[in-house]
């Protein structure tokens, strides 16, 4: 339950190794301890260290529960094990797989491995959280998704296809639960520097792109957002108005830039 303050008791992380979604939780946990769940493959080499993480940004307890993105099968049962012991405030969607762009359309069974991992888990288990937040009354989801869906390129459009329906899907929830009480924010960050991005970078000699921001600059962003209801933002916040004006871009000259 939401306290008096209104600082969230148990947060969810669903995809519970992922750097954005722990930014986002130790966000929280500067306003107070809270109970965190962290949702991961149990095989994850990070998980101990995500662990340690939450500890040492205050959680007042921290819990692992097993989550296979591609198992949608189990979805019921992780999330009724993250409910298990009592209502859940913020649930964070923070999971997914980047990919290398040109091996991405040309190999088939990594594309779908993608497709299902960014959007058709996401939908799952968005599903299955906007079920148990319209039962308890409130709550908020928080969905990454990218700048990169919001005008698919053709430089890595088969992961950009797969953010473009995530995002979607979780604006169009939001709109489903707003009458039950939840709220749902969906952000979508330019370039972000975490590790993966970082390692990247160094094994294909790409630069880092402008208005790249750190992970907890979006978490700041997010946290902030979703405690005044926002449904939508971008970080940094000056990419609304550059993906407003790439969005309106006609695309014969939309292929020709260099991005």
């Amino acid at each position: 339950m939401i306290n008096a303050v209104g600082n969230p008791q148990t947060l969810l992380l669903l995809g519970g190794t992922s750097e954005i979604g722990l930014a986002i939780c130790a966000e929280y946990l500067k306003k107070g301890p809270a109970r965190v769940i962290l949702a991961t493959l149990p095989n994850d080499p990070l998980r101990d260290g995500a662990v340690a993480q939450m500890n040492a940004a205050g959680a007042a307890s921290v819990e692992v529960i097993d989550f296979d993105a591609l198992d949608s099968g189990s979805h019921p049962k992780v999330v009724d094990a993250a409910w298990d012991t009592g209502d859940v405030d913020v649930a964070i969607v923070a999971f997914g797989l980047l990919g290398d762009a040109e091996e991405l359309w040309q190999n088939q069974r990594k594309a779908v491995q993608i497709a299902e991992i960014n959007y058709t888990a996401a939908v799952s288990v968005g599903v299955l959280i906007g079920e148990k937040m319209k039962a308890q009354g409130y709550g908020r989801i928080i969905a990454m998704s990218s700048a990169a869906g919001e005008r698919v390129r053709r430089s890595n459009f088969v992961y950009g296809s797969t953010k473009a329906g995530l995002d979607g899907f979780y604006l169009g929830l939001g709109e489903a639960l707003r009458p039950f009480g939840p709220r749902v924010l969906v952000i979508r960050p330019g370039q972000v520097r975490t590790s993966t991005t970082l390692a990247h970078w160094k094994a294909t000699g790409a630069k880092e792109a402008p208005f790249t921001v750190d992970k907890e600059e979006v978490a700041a962003l997010a946290v902030a957002a979703s405690e005044r209801g926002k449904e939508l933002i971008w970080a940094p916040g000056i990419f609304r108005y550059v993906m407003m004006v790439l969005r309106h871009i006609p695309r014969p000259i939309f292929r020709r830039l260099p991005i």
